[in-house]
């Protein structure tokens, strides 16, 4: 009897071992013969690459939060269950590569962020070989989205912006007449100031229509000749692209000496950061900037969308009212939205190629909580855009630039 017991034994190690040398490591025997994962919960993976840590990383918690809000909202697509992938970028170029590498090898369906310009252009050249279709959240360079049909973005590009404020001025203000004061050498500023200048010379039919056009020294701290020229030019509208530092110089030097003058910027003036530099000078007469999210209940009454009322209802739920949604964060709600809205459209054919071409269509459309979201044939948005101010602490949308092919 006691050999017998013995001899059982050794029949059950010599399985084991059968079974444990065709696994890899005891995590995949444990998967394989333990787990016994339900079938029906088989998991679509969604790729998240962002700097968890380093320099930028709390910079990218919004983003984070917004994706991680819509997963919460919406787990699961075609009777899937969602899993969200991440990998740290670490805030770093170098580290990017290898956990852009590291997250294609998991093979996600779609690939969101990264947040900053210089993660995602560095991750690019790696999601095009993989054929990975990939979503920026907030990246304003158009080089993210530039010769690679891979990656789209629901933000527009600075440029873009220039061409909203222009119709701001010229649909809402009414206004045929503007001005440029933009830091020289700066190519994006430029940008943004030339397709703000082409629209509003192209719309009035006057290539004179700006009327005051000024540069200045980054960093610079004295700002009074070239707001002299400004006042005695008359002009009442007057767009300030570049760093936000000197913007909000400009805008308080321009507020103590009595400018009628509105200041146009970037997202970046919707930063709280850039209202506590603005200081007294941050009031709806002195500032408008472009904005891809309004939390307010509508521009003149203007009802709040669906898709907005859902992100807020989330979003108050989880955080309490006593906070504010930022733009980053509703944008990364809305990053997460389209990817498993193509996913949904893709049905039982769940390969990247497949989902791709859901989202290179030109006719493929999506609303969301930042707006109606279309994608041109260079991967960017066209959607619905917000121009919005400061009153005191709060940020309120005035005019609503509605999408334009």
């Amino acid at each position: 009897m006691k050999r017998l017991k013995i001899t059982a034994i050794i029949s059950v190690l010599a399985a084991l071992s059968v079974c444990l040398c065709g696994c890899t490591t005891y995590d995949n025997f444990k998967a394989a013969f333990i787990d016994k994962p339900d079938k029906q919960e088989v998991k679509i993976q969604i790729g998240v690459l962002e700097p968890v840590t380093g320099a930028d990383s709390v910079s990218a918690e919004d983003e984070i939060r917004g994706i991680q809000l819509a997963n919460s909202v919406h787990p699961n697509v075609n009777g899937r269950v969602i899993s969200l992938v991440f990998s740290d970028d670490k805030s770093d170029i170098d580290a990017t590569v290898t956990a852009a590498k590291t997250l294609i090898k998991k093979k996600p369906l779609v690939i969101l962020g990264s947040y900053g310009n210089v993660y995602s252009l560095a991750a690019s050249p790696y999601i095009k070989a993989a054929r990975i279709p990939a979503i920026a959240i907030t990246n304003t360079n158009p080089l993210v989205t530039r010769n690679n049909e891979y990656y789209f973005r629901v933000c527009y590009v600075d440029s873009n912006q220039g061409d909203l404020l222009a119709r701001y001025v010229l649909d809402s203000k009414k206004e045929e007449e503007a001005g440029v004061l933009l830091p020289a050498g700066d190519d994006a500023a430029l940008a943004t100031a030339s397709t703000f200048t082409d629209r509003i010379k192209a719309e009035t039919e006057n290539e004179g229509a700006i009327s005051y056009y000024e540069e200045y020294t980054t960093g610079q701290k004295d700002f009074s000749k070239e707001l002299t020229k400004l006042k005695k030019s008359g002009v009442k509208s007057v767009i300030l692209p570049g760093d936000y530092i000197d913007a909000a110089e400009i805008i308080k030097q321009a507020s103590s000496m009595g400018l009628d003058v509105q200041f146009l910027g970037d997202t970046t003036w919707g930063d709280k950061e850039f209202r506590k530099l603005a200081g007294d000078g941050a009031k709806a007469e002195n500032m408008a900037f472009v904005q891809f999210f309004s939390a307010d209940s509508g521009v003149d009454g203007e009802a709040v969308t669906a898709e907005r009322d859902k992100f807020l209802k989330a979003y108050y739920k989880k955080y309490g009212r006593d906070s504010e949604p930022t733009e980053a964060m509703a944008l990364g709600y809305d990053a997460y939205f389209v990817a498993i809205d193509a996913i949904k459209k893709a049905g039982d054919d769940l390969s990247t190629k497949k989902v791709h071409s859901i989202l290179a269509d030109p006719m493929y459309a999506f609303e969301g909580a930042s707006g109606s979201i279309n994608f041109s044939s260079l991967g960017d948005p066209i959607k619905t855009a917000y121009i919005s101010t400061w009153r005191g602490s709060e940020m309120n949308a005035i005019y609503t630039v509605e999408a334009q092919k």
